[in-house]
């Protein structure tokens, strides 16, 4: 399902015909105000993703960026705060902010950030186009107003590339930018039945992130079974990655 880029203010449509949305706004009042990082959530909701598995994605992050030890983590640096941003992807021209940038700097403003999170109808479940949505990235570390040292790209998917742009040259033109790119590797037990090779490539999923995904300084791959255990994971991601 086509869908033209959204930013922050615009509205969104659910999937299946549900009501509008508005993106939640970010903090501005905090604007002028440096962090200790910038991070960008990147969330694969294309449609190998069933509607099950992307509610429990969904409540993972909210669940992990509210969590006391990350929350701990993001506002143990020297400015006590981080920026977050939440984008949801799937095909070429479906990549939607969720939640913008946010000035995180207490648990009252995670716990606020997931909360907003789970209010939003899903916007669409379409190819997988990995390499789209991390150059899609770019365009938000640009809109951040929250000056930082380093900033980080977190991208989730469960299936190789298999629309558009290629992710290992989205890849490079992010690196060249300075942003390290993390990722949360969604492994299946059975290989998809009408195209096998998407979630099970030669060597593993998780060799194919590693290859055409992550990069930059002290950039790290992160593997879960399935989604059940996707929330732990995330906990321990988000407090190795804002440290």
């Amino acid at each position: 399902m086509s869908s033209k880029r959204l930013t922050r203010r615009h509205a969104i449509a659910g999937a299946a015909g549900l009501a509008a949305a508005t993106i939640w706004p970010s903090h501005r009042a905090a604007a002028s105000g440096p962090v200790d990082l910038q991070l960008v959530l990147a969330a694969d909701i294309s449609r190998s993703i069933d509607p099950e598995e992307f509610a429990l994605q969904r409540q993972g992050y909210a669940t992990a960026i509210a969590d006391p030890r990350v929350v701990k983590v993001m506002t143990g640096g020297r400015f006590r705060a981080v920026a977050a941003t939440y984008y949801e992807w799937s095909g070429i021209r479906s990549q939607q902010t969720i939640v913008d940038w946010t000035r995180i700097d207490s648990a009252a403003a995670a716990e606020d950030f997931g909360a907003k999170l789970l209010a939003v109808p899903r916007p669409f479940g379409a190819q997988t186009a990995l390499g789209e949505a991390i150059a899609f990235s770019l365009g938000e570390f640009r809109r951040c107003p929250f000056p930082a040292e380093r900033r980080t790209l977190d991208v989730s998917g469960d299936g190789t590339n298999t629309s558009g742009m290629m992710p290992d040259i989205a890849r490079d033109q992010v690196l060249a930018a300075g942003v390290t790119i993390n990722a949360l590797v969604i492994l299946s037990a059975d290989p998809m039945p009408w195209n096998p090779y998407h979630t099970h490539p030669p060597g593993g999923l998780d060799e194919y992130f590693r290859a055409n995904v992550i990069g930059g300084q002290g950039a790290f791959l992160m593997a879960v079974q399935g989604f059940e255990t996707f929330g732990f994971a995330m906990v321990n991601k988000l407090s190795r990655e804002t440290a």
